[in-house]
């Protein structure tokens, strides 16, 4: 046999799963047990033929039916392999392609923080082509209330931790010359609830004049926060309006990886 011939062969598949494989899509995207007719109607295919389908993939675990409705629904076999898939997943790993492209989608710097021991933490940055003179770079921790990464942690988390940080702050903010932050819980829910409203947060030269930053929130499959995708650079160049192109891209980019991380949520926008 030709290597030409093996390596036609290589890429050869099972017709077979490939045609069954959409009704485990179409349970999985319902998110609850199915009647037969209305499963195959939404598979596109003749009830008969996703019957033959259906007794397999109950066989293997991949399905099972109710044995009083008759209705099918994900098995237990396609649970061990969602949490299987789940549990391979890193949350950086995954958004880090989408950085780099979003980078070049704003032509702007971008960067992707986590929240850690010490707060949100910058853990990927990716400078424009056009650099701007910006003091942070990967390991920058970022100040809760009046930068867009913290912000969109104060928005979006839910930590014990991120609560206690909160107070610290605003106690130092009280007792400081630094009028750029909030000084009161008022001040700050102010802030927060305008970014659960526009699903993301902002910081107009708060922490470094002249500049401006927008920072998303990626989830994960259980609807937590896992990390912030944020985007800065010139006033001139990036306004402050929400509904601006850079800011409908980073929060693009932000939903994107959420839904490659498992989440599947209606809307990022969902306050937290």
């Amino acid at each position: 046999m030709l290597v030409e011939d093996k390596d036609e062969d290589s890429r050869q598949g099972i017709q077979s799963i490939e045609v069954g494989v959409p009704l485990l899509r179409v349970l999985a995207d319902h998110g609850a047990p199915m009647m037969l007719r209305d499963l195959a109607r939404e598979a596109g295919m003749p009830a008969a033929k996703a019957h033959r389908y259906l007794v397999s993939f109950v066989r293997t675990g991949l399905a099972t039916q109710d044995a009083i409705s008759g209705r099918y629904d994900l098995g237990h076999f396609a649970l061990d392999l969602g949490l299987a898939s789940l549990a391979r997943l890193d949350a950086v790993r995954v958004a880090t392609p989408a950085l780099d492209l979003l980078g070049e989608e704003i032509g702007e710097t971008v960067a992707l923080a986590v929240w850690g021991n010490m707060g949100p933490t910058i853990v990927r940055w990716v400078e424009s082509r056009r650099p701007v003179t910006v003091n942070l770079r990967t390991g920058a921790v970022m100040p809760l209330l009046h930068s867009a990464i913290g912000l969109c942690f104060v928005a979006f988390f839910d930590s014990p931790l991120l609560q206690r940080r909160i107070e610290d702050e605003l106690l130092i903010n009280a007792h400081g010359e630094d009028t750029r932050a909030p000084v009161t819980r008022e001040q700050l829910d102010s802030l927060t609830a305008e970014a659960r409203e526009h699903g993301m947060s902002r910081a107009v030269g708060s922490v470094i004049p002249g500049i401006n930053a927008f920072s998303a929130p990626v989830f994960n499959h259980d609807g937590q926060m896992a990390l912030a995708i944020t985007g800065l650079g010139p006033a001139g160049l990036m306004p402050p309006g929400w509904n601006g192109p850079i800011p409908k891209a980073i929060r693009k980019a932000a939903q994107d990886v959420s839904r490659q991380l498992g989440w599947r949520g209606a809307s990022a926008r969902d306050p937290k």
